[in-house]
């Protein structure tokens, strides 16, 4: 597997709107490559003077991971041109097939990293939020395999993020409702998110010494869609309300 070479074809696919036919198509490579490819393309992004802002998770959900047969949820990483602001639009051209998944972003107080308990990922962190993640598989008819998805950060593509909430609130259990012009289209519960949305914080900061980094002060981590991902058309006013910590939306 040519790293840069991949990393080059997933990067000028979202640059280009363009989708590409899936990387193990037409050769086989590990978890290892995967993230190696991941960051190959992230690296590019920031020599174009993005900064990095944080991290994502996927196959959070139990009923996700066991329809794609992993046992582990994977690592994405975020930068600050993929934030679109709370209540502002993002633009429809800029992304192949977009869909929004409901979750719980974390700010990070203080650097996190290595095996550790979600109660010590706790004590990392500043303040808790609602958010809503874009996502956008640079692959044709959203189709890939895990290694795939992986080598395309996780098809991370934008993230909204609501008002910030003390870090001492009870986020077990809190209803989610995603709305598409104020009609319901997914109801869940935080505890789909692994179980609690703490242990996709611990599982980040393992995945992130995994892939040779840390999690540092006053990143942003995306904990991981609640729901199954809903496609995205332009027009749509996308809302998500999470009980006790509020709510957060934007335009596309």
């Amino acid at each position: 597997m040519d790293i840069e070479a991949a990393a080059a074809a997933l990067d000028e696919a979202r640059a280009t709107v363009s989708p590409i036919a899936q990387l193990s198509a037409s050769r086989r490579f590990d978890l290892d490559a995967a993230y190696r490819i991941q960051a190959a393309g992230i690296a590019r992004r920031l020599d174009r003077g993005e900064r990095r802002s944080g991290a994502k998770m996927g196959l959070t959900s139990r009923a996700k991971a066991a329809q794609v047969g992993v046992e582990d949820p994977i690592y994405g990483r975020l930068t600050d041109a993929m934030l679109v602001e709370e209540g502002g639009t993002a633009d429809a051209r800029a992304f192949i097939h977009p869909r929004v998944e409901p979750e719980i972003a974390f700010l990070l107080g203080a650097p996190l990293a290595g095996k550790v308990s979600p109660a010590e990922a706790y004590r990392s962190v500043a303040a808790i939020a609602p958010a809503l993640e874009i996502i956008d598989s640079r692959y044709a008819d959203f189709k890939f395999s895990l290694t795939d998805v992986v080598a395309d950060n996780g098809s991370a593509a934008g993230y909204v993020v609501g008002p910030w909430c003390r870090p001492d609130h009870d986020i077990a259990n809190l209803g989610m409702v995603l709305e598409f012009d104020g009609r319901a289209v997914q109801i869940a519960s935080s505890a789909a998110i692994l179980g609690h949305p703490m242990r996709s914080l611990a599982a980040a900061a393992r995945l992130a010494s995994a892939t040779g980094e840390r999690l540092e002060a006053g990143w942003i981590v995306l904990a991981g869609g609640a729901t199954a991902a809903e496609a995205l058309t332009p027009g749509t006013s996308v809302r998500l309300c999470v009980e006790k910590l509020g709510r957060a939306g934007f335009s596309i």
